[in-house]
């Protein structure tokens, strides 16, 4: 597997998206809504609900060496897919 591109850079730009958001997080890309819903991560600007979502890289930086939004996170998207995957399944159950 390779390194993402946006590690290896020397120095972040200004803004990243929301793949290189998760990419320097260590998540997956379908992650990071699920964050901004929980209000664990705030785009810049005021996007539309379905525009682009960009981030402040020294906002995310710190986040990344951050141990409590690291378990926070990881919580949510833990919880998320459990609660869709209960939903899912009593959906067939029926």
């Amino acid at each position: 597997m390779s390194t993402p591109l946006i590690l290896n850079l020397t120095r972040l730009p200004a803004r990243l998206d929301s793949q290189q958001t998760a990419q320097f997080l260590g998540l997956q890309p379908h992650d990071i809504p699920i964050l901004i819903h929980a209000r664990l991560l705030r785009p810049i600007g005021d996007p539309k609900p379905n525009s682009p979502k960009y981030f402040a890289a020294v906002e995310i930086e710190e986040l990344a060496r951050d141990r409590n939004f690291l378990d926070k996170a990881q919580k949510t998207i833990q919880r998320h897919w459990l609660m869709k995957n209960n939903r899912s399944s009593s959906e067939t159950t029926e």
